[in-house]
């Protein structure tokens, strides 16, 4: 075999970054400028400002966020108040699982990415792609990229967690049609130590009159509080995820714990046709 000389060396270089680079994939933000700020700058004023404005949280740990996925204006307020208490944990949680109800195509059971990244204006956040190998071969758990393509109640959690954590990977699961027991399980084996964050992502009752969506949100929350693991769509549209969450085999060591609730018509919307949101932190 002759000496490769410098240029080969160069081109084969070449080469093998792109390769690479092709075996990266990246699942880019599909509403930045629709449900958030799409430019950088601005949307990390946005999400700190929220943040800044919310209360101060109590000193308990968290271990489950359930937070809401409308647009900043209307929900970002309220799952501000439970990101808030992320803040002095923010550099020993390591790994968020992130669990989300599909709005955009007809999922049976599960979906996680085939792709390395999940980018935001904030910029790329790598995923757990160990676990998600893990949980790919569970009971209803696929493989679907078209899922998670345009999906925003996982991405608008994502700015969220950039601004708060230090660094973080991240498993995020669209949850479609699913008894709770299937999606508790994949929970538990995801559940880890203090290194692990859960979220839910959920939104409450929708599209009914201010007075009557306090009424229905108020006994929501209260089935929240008690673990309920049985909630309707119409109670909360992840209510798939947080019935597995309810089911799963750890939730007896946790405390529940309501930091607040709003509507639409609370911040940015009329009071006619109202979308609920409630924010808890588990602990």
């Amino acid at each position: 075999m002759g000496i490769i000389t410098i240029y080969q060396q160069w081109i084969l270089y070449l080469t093998r970054l792109t390769q690479r680079a092709d075996s990266m994939s990246t699942r880019k933000a599909a509403v930045a400028g629709y449900f958030y700020e799409a430019q950088a700058a601005a949307l990390q004023h946005q999400v700190s400002r929220f943040i800044e404005q919310s209360p101060l949280p109590s000193s308990a740990r968290p271990k489950v966020l359930i937070v809401p996925h409308a647009g900043y204006v209307y929900s970002g307020s309220t799952a501000a108040i439970a990101y808030r208490s992320l803040e002095s944990y923010q550099d020993e949680i390591h790994r968020v699982v992130l669990l989300g109800p599909a709005h955009r195509v007809y999922l049976d059971g599960m979906a996680v990415p085939s792709v390395d990244t999940f980018s935001t204006p904030l910029g790329e956040i790598n995923l757990d792609t160990r676990a998600i190998e893990q949980i790919s071969s569970m009971p209803a758990v696929i493989v679907s990229d078209e899922a998670h393509r345009e999906e925003h109640s996982l991405e608008v959690q994502l700015p969220f967690l950039q601004a708060v954590l230090q660094q973080f990977t991240l498993v995020p699961v669209v949850v479609g049609n699913c008894d709770a027991k299937t999606v508790a399980a994949v929970i538990d084996e995801l559940w880890g130590g203090e290194e692990t964050l859960i979220v839910i992502s959920t939104d409450l009752s929708h599209f009914h009159s201010y007075e009557a969506a306090r009424q229905i949100d108020a006994s929501t929350c209260d089935r929240i509080l008690q673990k309920s693991s049985d909630l309707s769509g119409e109670q909360a549209c992840g209510a798939k995820a947080v019935n597995g969450l309810m089911s799963s085999e750890h939730i007896g060591l946790l405390d529940v714990e309501l930091l607040g609730t709003r509507n639409s018509g609370d911040t940015a919307g009329s009071r006619d046709r109202v979308v609920g949101y409630g924010a808890f932190i588990l602990h």
